[in-house]
Parts: structure tokens; sequence; C-alpha cells
């Protein structure tokens, strides 16, 4: 156990989110990054030229067996984590995991076990809930100044990148799913999902994903590879104050508006008449956190090993994702119809 030195990493895929999870960590004074691994020589032999200080395996088990890796970061494809990260616990391993954890929820549920029983460190890397812009949404929406929340609407399209295991849900939802898990403290009680595919594949590209509530707020979301632009916007509206978030904006990335509706009904004399005002103020722009997510959670995954404490995007939330996740392939193949949810504890 990591106690106030550094902690040994050991990075797993060397493809396309290994290197900056290798350089990210590689980079923190209380991390030694000891080994890369991964199948393709060609993508070992930059990886060791990218870190001359870690050695390089295709053999998955020589980082089981070396006691001077504490903590795996598995990026490997979705479906090979739940066996990779049962291995590396029963080995004694902490572990951070690309999003989404696994493929079912019935293997998150024994991820945490197995990592609970084991007293390990079990990590997702949903890597939105570490940026400056994220965590400044959080703590306004807990300072209670958007007032009573209302809707949560996001759009995450692009142009590609076609994925050929999963859909387009399972690729872009994670991340706005694990956004509004972070700044909820509510959870949704249904799922529809609509989505069609272009590819003759079967595999949806575009898709919309609406979650219910026990109460008026609403959550909406578009995911789309075939989008002529890049988009990463959210609104959130409150009955005080409303938010944009767009992750495109080099600056301003959040925008807090002090604009809404005040709805009056009607008098006696006109029962069933509602009156609207519209209210509007200014706009600000708060000042965010000029740091890295990647380098932000490096930082809080590493204290969490050295401090045995759970991290910010543990495995429950892992788990609670791909429970949501599981129910729109459900609405899916039901073409949209409303499909009900329930959790696990927290």
């Amino acid at each position: 156990m990591a106690s106030g030195g550094k902690v040994g990493v050991a990075v797993v895929g060397a493809g396309y989110w290994g290197p900056n999870l290798a350089r990210a960590f590689g980079w923190e004074p209380n991390c030694n990054l000891v080994a890369i691994c991964d199948v393709s020589a060609e993508r070992l032999s930059l990886a060791a030229r990218r870190h001359p200080e870690a050695r390089v395996t295709r053999d998955f088990r020589d980082l089981l067996a070396d006691a001077a890796i504490e903590l795996l970061l598995i990026a490997t494809p979705t479906s090979t984590h739940f066996d990779l990260a049962r291995q590396a616990l029963e080995a004694g391993k902490d572990v951070l995991l690309s999003k989404p954890i696994t493929r079912t929820a019935t293997e998150a549920r024994e991820l945490i076990r197995l990592a609970e029983a084991k007293g390990r460190i079990l990590a997702v890397d949903h890597t939105f809930l570490y940026t400056g812009a994220v965590q400044k949404i959080k703590q306004i929406v807990e300072s209670g100044e958007l007032g009573e929340l209302l809707y949560f609407d996001s759009v995450r399209v692009n142009l590609g990148l076609f994925q050929p295991d999963v859909n387009v849900i399972y690729d872009l939802a994670p991340h706005d799913l694990s956004i509004l898990s972070f700044l909820l403290d509510r959870k949704p009680r249904a799922v529809q999902a609509m989505g069609t595919s272009h590819a003759g594949n079967g595999i949806e590209n575009i898709a919309y994903v609406n979650l219910d509530y026990d109460s008026p707020f609403i959550a909406h979301f578009h995911f789309n590879w075939l989008s002529p632009v890049k988009l990463r916007r959210t609104l959130i509206g409150g009955t005080s104050k409303m938010i944009v978030y767009d992750d495109m904006e080099t600056s301003e990335k959040v925008k807090i508006y002090d604009k809404g509706i005040v709805v009056r009904q009607g008098d006696a004399n006109a029962l069933y008449r509602i009156y609207v005002d519209y209210r509007t103020g200014d706009m600000v722009a708060p000042k965010l956190v000029n740091q890295e997510a990647l380098a932000t959670e490096a930082q809080h995954v590493l204290s969490c090993v050295i401090e045995r404490k759970a991290p910010i995007s543990d495995g429950r939330m892992g788990l609670e994702v791909v429970q949501i996740l599981e129910a729109t392939q459900e609405s899916l193949l039901r073409r949209g119809e409303r499909v009900p949810l329930a959790f696990d504890g927290r």
C-alpha cells in the first residue's frame, strides 16, 4: 500500500486513450510509471520512446506479478474491462477503468463487490467531472443560485468516429450521464431512447435519450456521429437562473444567465388563462480553474490510492451510468418505449 511515497502505476492499452493516461499520470510527482502493456509491438515501441522510464510488455500477467505496481490504468475496449479488472483486483491492485466501467451492470456489480472485499480502489475515468467547468457548475448548483432545477439538455455530436462494437450512446453518453449524476442528488425513474443506423451494421449512429424523474425536472440528450460540426453544449435551467456550458469555447465555457419566466394564474373570470412574464437580467461568465482535466483526475486518483479513500468517479457511479445505458438499449429495441429504472444504493 502506498503510504506517502510514489504510487507505482502501469497503463494497460497504448492505443487511443492509454497514451493520454500515461502522460498525465507520468507527470505527477507522486507517480512512478512502472510499465505499459499492449498487444501491439508497434504501439509498445512508440510508448517506449515516449516513456523511457517505463518498461513495456505484451503480457498482462507481468503487471499482476510485479509488487512495485499498485495502480493499473486500464484503457482497453469495454468488452475486455471486466476480465482485466477482475484479475487486477484479485491480485491486490487498485484499478482505474476507462469509461464505461463494463458492458453490463452485472459485471460492474461484481467488480464493486470484489474491490470492497479486497479493500481496493475502483475508479472510472469519467474525465469531464474533473474539468474546471463541471466543477464550477457543481458549486453553482449546490449553492442554490439556479433555484429549483427544471431541465438538463445536452448535445454531443461530431462527424465520427464510428465504433465497431458499440453504438453512439455507449460511446458518448457516459460523459453526460456521469456529469448529470455528479451534479444531481436525485436519480431518474425511467428512460426512453430512439435511434437509427445509417452504416448498415445495425449499430445506431444517431440517438435521442430522455430521462424522467419524480419531479418536473427532465433530462434530454442528443448523440450523433453524423454531424457536420462538433458540438459539446449543455443547457441547465432553473427557476432563478440558467447555465450554458459550451465545452468547445476556448474561454467562457460556463455562462450564467439571469433569465427566466414568472407564471401567474388568471383570475376567477379567466379560469383557464395563464400569464407568463419574461425576466431578463445579466450574464456572468465565472472564472474557471485553468488546469487540464486529466491532470486534475490523476492528482485526485493518486491521492485516493495514498489515502485509501473513494474517488469522485468510483465504481458505483460507473454502475449507475451502465444501468442507464442498459435501459436505453432496451428502449431502443422497443422502439422508444419507456423503460423503468432501478438503482443499487450509493
